[in-house]
């Protein structure tokens, strides 16, 4: 039984996604001059539009349960210049006809993996991660599952773009990344950290074990030497860039970790409530928020940098 993708907290109340996502605007912020220089120095403008209409189409692309209403309504009132519409539906598929798109962007999305291994779900496989929702500090067979599903996901991810992206055209992509060689993230640290307070449940009977062993976050994190063989392997696609960057405005500031929890909660209470049952989700952030001193200890004895986000530019060869 393959576990659904949930989506992101919707609304604009204290836990929803909108009021707790500054991470990923800081990610943008922090890689969108780059961005921008290099989608000039690389577009060929005028064979791009050459036959073209002079008005732009703005596509957003988000799961069909996720919250449309809260986006198109941030929009600007008037907008001369563009048009925009909403794809629902998920991106390793085919979401536009062929040859359409000049300049494709995914944000802090590409780590999200389509489905989890099902692997995981078999308590004789080697895969069977008890304890534990992530490959975060799990034995080689549960990273090497993660590792080989991602790696699905990206050939039909480049693939569905390949057919849509028109030649000379662009993707940039932006995501939580590790350095080569490296497997922990930051985010994978805060889901071991979300997967240390379940378990701190089941001590309590406020949960069965099998609700804790039977959930894993569909999360992967890649290396550059990783994204670089998948694009490679693809071979519809130049790398124009591919590095590590960090997302965070100063490297030296404190991390704020009852900030972090928020937006742990904003991206996770979904599919927890899924799993679980809605009855558990404020029981467990709030429990979460007591512990915040072991989140803090977990996050800087790891020795990791915090806020790793890989930054990847393609050409539509």
């Amino acid at each position: 039984m393959a576990q659904a993708i949930s989506p992101m907290k919707g609304g604009d109340d204290t836990y929803s996604y909108v009021k707790n996502s500054s991470l990923q605007r800081d990610g943008l912020n922090a890689a969108k001059d780059m961005m921008k220089e290099a989608l000039i120095q690389n577009l060929d403008i005028k064979k791009l539009l050459s036959g073209s209409t002079t008005f732009t189409i703005v596509f957003f692309n988000d799961l069909t349960a996720n919250d449309f209403n809260t986006l198109f309504a941030s929009l600007p009132d008037e907008r001369k210049k563009y048009f925009a519409a909403g794809v629902p539906g998920s991106f390793f598929t085919r979401l536009f006809p062929c040859s359409s798109i000049h300049i494709a962007y995914s944000s802090s999305s590409l780590h999200w993996l389509s489905k989890l291994p099902v692997e995981l779900q078999d308590k004789n496989s080697p895969a069977w991660n008890p304890g534990r929702i992530h490959y975060t500090g799990a034995p080689e067979a549960v990273v090497r599952a993660y590792a080989n599903q991602f790696e699905e996901d990206m050939v039909m991810f480049l693939n569905a773009r390949s057919q849509e992206i028109v030649g000379g055209g662009m993707i940039v992509i932006l995501m939580p990344g590790v350095p080569d060689g490296v497997l922990t993230h930051d985010v994978g640290i805060a889901l071991t950290f979300l997967g240390s307070i379940l378990m701190d449940m089941v001590q309590e009977g406020l949960l069965k074990q099998d609700q804790v062993d039977l959930f894993n976050f569909p999360h992967v994190y890649p290396s550059v030497k990783q994204m670089t063989r998948l694009v490679e392997k693809n071979g519809c696609f130049e790398i124009i860039k591919m590095e590590q960057r960090n997302a965070r405005t100063n490297t030296e500031a404190p991390i704020d970790i009852e900030s972090a929890i928020m937006h742990l909660r904003a991206f996770t209470q979904e599919s927890v409530a899924n799993h679980m049952g809605t009855q558990i989700v404020d029981q467990l952030f709030t429990k979460a928020l007591q512990q915040k001193s072991r989140f803090s200890y977990m996050l800087y004895s790891s020795g990791i940098e915090i806020g790793v986000q890989l930054f990847s530019l393609l050409k539509r060869k």
